[in-house]
């Protein structure tokens, strides 16, 4: 059974290499026993032949193979086998005690030989107070982390031929993640610099001083200069606010992130005015996908579409110019049309809406949204309808924390863009010439940007 892949060695090659070597290192020592001792082979056929099947066999042969293990090791501390008449004898065998042990074969009865003076413990082989063996454990942790609730775990342990793994047990098993979870929240990030950031919170509950109340999990992903996306920041607030969001984007910051061009989110209260203190020179851009549908939310029945084409036209425009004419004439035809308040929005918006425009164009698509965040958080709501309600916040945090660990995994897989292109994130865009060139490219984009407004006022009139 493989370890979970957040704690998996990220060179594959070098993993597969050895595990090749390992592969054939144990066939050579497993033909050498049989060639040497048939009787070996044959009492290896019998015991199949009495098997119900593959698993039953493992787990029979598992504990064969670990009891006669443990019987030598007592044997070499006692100074002579057992039964053995020896001057050599410094101790003897005094019977066994049997000791269950749960493996991905099923659970297997151990004898562990207990001496007449000291004691005697399997510890290479046994964990001690310990009756899961690491691989279990290591499904019973990955199984967690993927949205198997503790209740389950039963079901998928009794799959596995496991009995009696209690929910609490597997609450114990799952702590073991708080080592990586810790690191992933503290880790330095002065090796590199970032250039975007999005930022978001997704609200769960948990229960804090006896009440089963909403938490607000914030996270942070941004964009490193060697073009993959990193989780840099995680942790639970009460409440979206002002200080809660200054205090958590100062966190990340004093870990050593620096070089943040553009932050990117939804019209969190105190988030913009925190992100122009903590990271200075760099600039707020709102999610055009949530202004949009904040858009329609506050048109009427009538004039929804036209409002809702508008947002999308604007918002789509590949030409800088034509976008920032366009702002203006869709305002105007939404209060035409009677949606004032849709017009004032969108008006109000702007500023922060359209700060993409001044950044390389192949990166518009990944900053003027949050998707990267939207997607983040689909896992964690994922995990968390299968626990429903987090014990404490603790536990929250562990569990979020190893999605976040999976997803991060995965991000290591994918360039967002080449080194060369977030380079270009940090450039200084060059003032235009106020010459006749750009008057007539500006007297362009307005005549461009009236016929599309003009065109969608005229596919969808407003009725009355």
């Amino acid at each position: 059974m493989p370890p979970p892949s957040f704690c998996a060695d990220r060179s594959p090659r070098i993993v597969f290499a050895t595990k090749q070597q390992s592969k054939e290192t144990d066939m050579s020592a497993m033909e050498s026993l049989l060639q040497a001792s048939p009787e070996i082979g044959e009492a290896l056929i019998e015991l199949m032949s009495e098997c119900d099947g593959v698993r039953e066999f493992g787990r029979r042969v598992l504990a064969l193979s670990a009891n006669a293990l443990m019987s030598a090791e007592a044997d070499a501390l006692c100074g002579a086998s057992l039964g053995e008449r020896s001057e050599l004898r410094v101790n003897s065998r005094n019977g066994y005690r049997r000791r269950g042990l749960k493996t991905p074969l099923g659970d297997v009865e151990l004898e562990v030989p207990k001496l007449r003076r000291g004691t005697y413990y399997p510890d290479g082989l046994l964990a001690r107070w310990s009756r899961v063996d690491a691989s279990l454990a290591a499904l019973v942790v990955e199984a967690y982390a993927n949205g198997v609730s503790t209740r389950s775990m039963a079901l998928l342990a009794s799959e596995l031929g496991v009995s009696d793994l209690s929910s609490s047990e597997v609450s114990r098993l799952a702590r073991s993640l708080d080592a990586q979870v810790d690191e992933l929240r503290s880790r330095d990030l002065s090796s590199q610099k970032y250039c975007y950031l999005w930022v978001d919170a997704t609200y769960v509950k948990c229960r804090v001083e006896g009440r089963s109340i909403s938490q607000a999990v914030v996270t942070a992903i941004a964009l490193g200069e060697d073009g993959y996306k990193h989780l840099v920041g995680l942790d639970c607030v009460d409440t979206e606010s002002y200080e809660s969001w200054r205090a958590f984007l100062a966190s990340i910051r004093a870990r050593g992130l620096s070089g943040i061009v553009l932050c990117v989110s939804d019209a969190h209260t105190g988030l913009a005015k925190a992100v122009s203190e903590v990271f200075q020179g760099a600039a707020w851009q709102r999610c055009t996908v949530h202004l949009q549908r904040n858009l329609s939310s506050t048109a009427s029945r009538d004039g929804e579409k036209l409002v809702r084409e508008l947002g999308k036209t604007l918002f789509s425009e590949s030409d800088p110019l034509v976008a920032r004419a366009m702002l203006p004439l869709a305002c105007d035809a939404m209060r035409k049309a009677g949606e004032k308040t849709a017009a004032d929005l969108l008006e109000s918006a702007a500023p922060d809406a359209l700060q993409y425009l001044s950044l390389p164009s192949e990166h518009w698509r990944r900053v003027r949204t949050n998707n990267v965040q939207e997607r983040a958080n689909r896992e964690l709501k994922r995990r968390y309808r299968s626990v429903q309600s987090f014990p404490s916040r603790s536990s929250l945090l562990r569990l979020l924390g190893a999605v976040m660990l999976e997803e991060e995994a995965s991000w290591g897989q994918h360039r967002v863009f080449s080194t060369k292109s977030v380079a270009r994130a940090w450039e200084v865009p060059e003032t235009p010439t106020p010459d006749g060139t750009l008057a007539r490219e500006i007297a362009r984009a307005e005549r461009k940007a009236k016929s599309a407004v003009d065109a969608l006022v005229d596919r969808f009139p407003p009725k009355g």
